[in-house]
């Protein structure tokens, strides 16, 4: 059985070169449109990964007017379809504006028949890693790292961390900055677990006054003070059978602190009023980005606590630390905000992804993501350039490199394999034709720098 082509579709109104083309791309199955109406009756029928669309269509075939309109009805009819437009001698100008509307790539004329076939095969190519990837999320999307995206050696060693704890009982203490995704990594937690089928119940330790915190925790029995007017479970209580997150424990008041390790010791509680004791039967997970060793040095926070909520620890790096997943996650959410908002983002500039591979990101994945749903916002084409994410054009961080040459080399050869591999969303063969390299060269070179371990 012979292997099926792909389909390209040619959208031009000069019958000479409609057959110059067609005939020019025999390892394709070429469809040729002269006109709007045609192209999108076509688009529609047959969903071919690639179109060549020449902006100077009737009915006026010496401008762009119906061009850029029919560009625009292609991208959203079809938005993973792969548009290579092709504009008159020098016409730079309607070509950036072409992919600024989210064209693939533009060709100017005379058309080379050997050139353009190199533009559109590489175009379908991309189609086709796209589509394997959208693919491999629908098939994995309910995978038990349910809502974790990462492929540096950081975050893929926490989530293998994640999936042995996870069936356990054990206290658990994550750690991490402001921003770095710990409660992702709770939910994945709960979700992985026996108690999956139970309650999470999640309290800020900070966000809540002192004086109303032990009566959220605890409960509270009727007439135990002024407004008391009912007993009322706390948040231990209402866990029973399920897991308790205590989110920044670090800033537990010293009082609860004790009140804490006597129900970690115990598994028992009294809510405030009460004589009597209640067994409780709950997974406490904490955390925090707070240093508690550093804490417990001052007098601020029990050592014998800490040994009770830290029987196992989860290490959250932060986000500049975790090398090739800034772009996964901008990505993503992008892909998120632009369904959300409604917008027509179809991607980052070149621009915006050097900014965001060389920005520091000190808030983290929450940084990321608020900087990406305003750039989303306020993108004015198809494209999130670095002025709509707000990113400083000055990157520091120089000073941090290593000044010998094996580990500069080393260091560069690392990262930038890491970077090849995220905007090639993990596929290896892309990957190694964005690094000029073989396949099996870059097996060797990321066996030899432990990407991908």
């Amino acid at each position: 059985m012979a292997e099926t082509k792909d389909k390209l579709l040619i959208v031009e109104d000069d019958p000479g070169l409609q057959s110059q083309l067609k005939w020019s791309f025999e390892d394709f199955d070429v469809a040729v449109a002269e006109d709007g109406a045609g192209a999108l009756a076509q688009l529609r029928r047959l969903e071919p990964p690639v179109v060549t669309l020449d902006l100077g269509l009737p009915p006026d075939p010496g401008g762009v007017t119906e061009g850029f309109s029919l560009l625009e009805q292609m991208l959203a009819l079809a938005p993973d379809t792969k548009v290579v437009v092709v504009t008159g001698h020098n016409d730079r100008t309607n070509a950036m504006r072409a992919i600024a509307m989210g064209a693939y790539d533009f060709y100017e004329k005379p058309i080379d028949p050997d050139l353009l076939a190199i533009t559109i095969r590489r175009a379908a190519r991309l189609y086709h890693i796209e589509q394997e990837n959208r693919r491999l999320q629908t098939v994995h999307g309910g995978s038990e790292l349910k809502g974790l995206i990462a492929s540096s050696p950081e975050m893929l060693k926490v989530c293998r961390t994640v999936e042995k704890l996870a069936p356990t009982d054990v206290s658990t203490l994550i750690l991490g900055e402001s921003g770095t995704g710990k409660e992702v990594l709770v939910k994945a937690l709960h979700d992985l677990s026996d108690r999956r089928g139970k309650r999470l119940v999640a309290i800020n330790c900070a966000a809540i006054p002192e004086a109303l915190l032990e009566s959220e925790l605890f409960g509270y029995e009727r007439g135990a003070f002024t407004g008391a007017n009912k007993t009322t479970q706390g948040k231990i209580e209402v866990a029973n059978g399920g897991i308790l997150f205590l989110d920044e424990v670090g800033d537990l008041p010293q009082p609860l602190q004790a009140k804490l390790l006597r129900f970690l010791q115990e598994r028992v509680i009294e809510r405030i009023g009460g004589r009597t004791e209640i067994p409780v039967d709950v997974r406490v997970i904490c955390a925090t980005h707070r240093d508690l060793p550093e804490l417990i040095q001052a007098g601020e926070f029990r050592e014998d606590l800490y040994y009770r909520i830290n029987e196992a620890t989860i290490r959250v790096p932060p986000l500049r630390e975790r090398q090739g997943d800034t772009l996964l996650l901008a990505r993503a959410f992008l892909e998120k905000f632009a369904i959300e908002l409604k917008r027509p983002i179809k991607g980052f500039t070149p621009q915006a992804i050097a900014s965001i591979e060389g920005y520091g990101w000190p808030g983290n994945v929450r940084e990321l993501e608020n900087r990406v749903k305003r750039a989303v916002i306020m993108a004015d084409g198809t494209q999130i350039s670095p002025d709509d994410l707000e990113l400083p054009t000055d990157q520091q961080g120089a000073d941090q490199d290593p000044l010998n040459l094996r580990e500069v080399r080393e260091k560069a050869e690392s990262h930038a394999i890491l970077r090849a591999l995220a905007r090639a969303d993990g596929n290896v063969s892309k990957t190694a034709e964005l690094l000029g390299v073989t396949r099996p060269t870059l097996y060797n070179l990321m066996k030899k720098d432990g990407v991908g371990d």
